[in-house]
């Protein structure tokens, strides 16, 4: 899976975890967004880093966005849950998420999943859409004080390949 920029998706690397939680905390604050600066910051007020994170990690299925020798997005699985999905805001657009989620997709179906779901922000809700995720219910969370909305979705497989 690789474009003309050299973009390509691989397994996250030990020892890559801080910079992914540069990409999560970009993607939220530096991108486009439906939520206001107040809600962005209880949301994720400072990158993720650490021991905690790095175990957080390492114990999904990572898929990273690679371009440059740099990551540039990536996605996350936690068996049938897509736990975290950014990308860069000046790679959006350029058909990260869709290389990333079908990778993550084509791995869910190898490991015999039928379905995947998601709790999506509101800027994520129209690419898994794109995607062919469907809303299950809109929900609003609670995180330090501010009301986050999001879509609890899934996808549920046609058939296994």
């Amino acid at each position: 899976m690789e474009e003309a920029t050299g973009m390509h998706v691989r397994d996250m690397i030990a020892g890559e975890a801080d910079a992914l939680g540069r990409v999560m905390f970009r993607a939220i604050h530096d991108g486009y967004s439906d939520y206001t600066k107040a809600q962005r910051i209880a949301w994720c007020a400072m990158p993720p880093e650490g021991e905690g994170w790095a175990a957080k990690l390492a114990a999904q299925d990572v898929r990273v966005a690679e371009a440059l020798g740099a990551p540039v997005g990536f996605i996350s699985r936690d068996r049938a849950y897509v736990d975290l999905a950014f990308v860069l805001p000046e790679w959006q657009g350029r058909g990260v998420f869709s290389m990333l989620y079908d990778r993550t997709e084509a791995d869910a179906r190898a490991a015999g999943l039928h379905r995947l779901w998601v709790h999506a922000s509101l800027m994520a809700q129209p690419v898994f859409a794109a995607g062919g995720f469907a809303v299950v219910r809109h929900e609003a969370v609670a995180r330090h004080g501010e009301i986050l909305a999001r879509a609890e979705m899934e996808k549920v497989f046609d058939g296994l390949t």
